[in-house]
């Protein structure tokens, strides 16, 4: 009885020395950022894509031919109105498809040497944790909005027709309705895309790096976001300007665009959250 009692009691201090390791919730504390963070997280982005262009390319690749097939899958099912609320909200789920990016960037600062093995390995373990609750939690948002847009295009544009793409833009850009819809539409996927923006922002890279219940993590990001209100705001614009700007080209800027972004964002998370034990 008493050799047992040894044993669970040596078992639950490893466990508790393992756990150690990693702050639990309530040791990580959010931390007033500056705008300087800013220009110093995209130096230090750009620095983590030359160091490992091809592993970091790679995600980019894959968002970048993602895109491209949504966008001709739009097209065949003649669903070309789908078209500019995807553009709006595609950057939406960037921060879930950056989560090998964050990968990347945690083992470079740790002067680890490692493979494009190590890295998907860790992704493909993302399954079993927390992230795979943020991810459908930004797919969620990703739909809705694409629902919202939906029932705008019936309210204001419900007496046009179109059936290609450029018929479509001229509907939006030369009549009332087509001008209300842009507007009404604009504001309504600004307001889903800073919601989403202020959950995931510091969430998703926290989620990656240690071990906390996702709720947690986005408590965490919504308290990082208003305690910087205009440091946040500032690089929510940032990442929409540049994420908008790179689709342009086909979707091509995504490959060298998304990379650099992810990498930003997990030295920003690192600068906004820090243990405090």
């Amino acid at each position: 009885m008493a050799s047992a009692k040894s044993k669970a009691a040596a078992k639950s201090g490893s466990a508790n020395q393992a756990e150690g390791r990693r702050p639990p919730p309530q040791a990580l504390q959010s931390q007033r950022l500056e705008i300087a963070d800013i220009g110093y997280s995209v130096a230090a982005g750009w620095r983590d894509f030359v160091r490992r262009p091809l592993l970091s390319g790679f995600f980019g690749l894959f968002y970048c031919l993602f895109g491209l097939a949504f966008l001709a899958g739009l097209l065949w099912l003649d669903r070309v109105w789908l078209i500019l609320p995807l553009a709006v909200g595609f950057p939406l789920v960037a921060p879930f498809a950056a989560a090998g990016l964050y990968d990347i960037s945690r083992r470079l600062e740790r002067g680890e040497k490692f493979g494009w093995r190590d890295v998907f390995t860790v992704i493909w373990a993302q399954r079993n944790r927390e992230m795979g609750w943020m991810a459908f939690v930004t797919l969620f948002v990703f739909w809705f909005w694409l629902y919202q847009a939906r029932l705008l295009l019936a309210i204001f544009l419900q007496s046009q027709s179109f059936s290609t793409f450029d018929r479509f833009v001229e509907v939006v850009a030369t009549t009332t309705n087509g001008w209300l819809f842009l507007g009404v539409g604009t504001v309504v996927g600004a307001f889903w895309a800073s919601v989403l923006f202020t959950v995931t922002v510091i969430s998703m890279p926290l989620l990656l790096d240690r071990q906390i219940d996702f709720v947690s993590a986005m408590v965490l990001s919504v308290k990082t976001v208003f305690q910087s209100p205009v440091v946040m705001l500032g690089w929510g614009l940032v990442i929409a300007a540049l994420m908008l700007a790179s689709m342009i080209p086909a979707f091509v800027g995504l490959i060298v665009v998304l990379p650099v972004l992810g990498h930003a964002t997990w030295h920003l998370y690192r600068r906004a959250i820090k243990a405090t034990k």
